[in-house]
């Protein structure tokens, strides 16, 4: 079990809930030619006919520019953390389950697999539980390079 765990930036603006909404806002970064690793939609239950946007990343000053046309701006919350990896049968479940052991809540989960690979990511409510989840990843990686090294797998 390996991880590569990473922050993301999260740029966000809000969205109509109608047809071209998403795509209206995407063109604005896409013809600043960011490469977007993150898309993230979704309606507000409680603001009927609008949603939010999220994406990441954006770097650059052409594409900050780019962000700020669209409306978006950086995100302070959720804490937004990447997680990749070789995936194995039951990892969704260990992972979220020390977290959970450590008292640490999620806003938000989207994992999938390719391959034998999967990616992932995790929203969080404070940059102390983004780090503490941090750490509890960091140590299931030791973890299982000890126990290969022990059993020689």
């Amino acid at each position: 079990m390996s991880f590569k765990w990473d922050r993301v930036h999260v740029w966000s603006c809000e969205i109509t809930d109608a047809p071209g909404s998403v795509s209206e806002k995407l063109s604005f970064l896409a013809q600043a030619d960011a490469n977007l690793e993150y898309i993230f939609t979704k309606r507000w239950p409680n603001k009927p006919g609008f949603g939010v946007l999220y994406v990441a990343p954006v770097t650059g000053a052409a594409q900050v520019r780019a962000a700020k046309a669209a409306d978006m701006h950086e995100a302070d919350a959720p804490i937004v953390r990447r997680i990749e990896g070789d995936n194995e049968a039951g990892l969704a479940h260990h992972v979220t389950q020390q977290w959970a052991m450590a008292g640490i809540s999620l806003q938000g989960l989207t994992m999938a697999v390719l391959g034998p690979k999967f990616i992932g990511y995790a929203a969080f409510d404070t940059v102390n539980d983004a780090n503490r989840a941090a750490q509890i990843v960091a140590d299931l990686t030791l973890a299982a390079a000890a126990e290969v090294r022990a059993n020689g797998k």
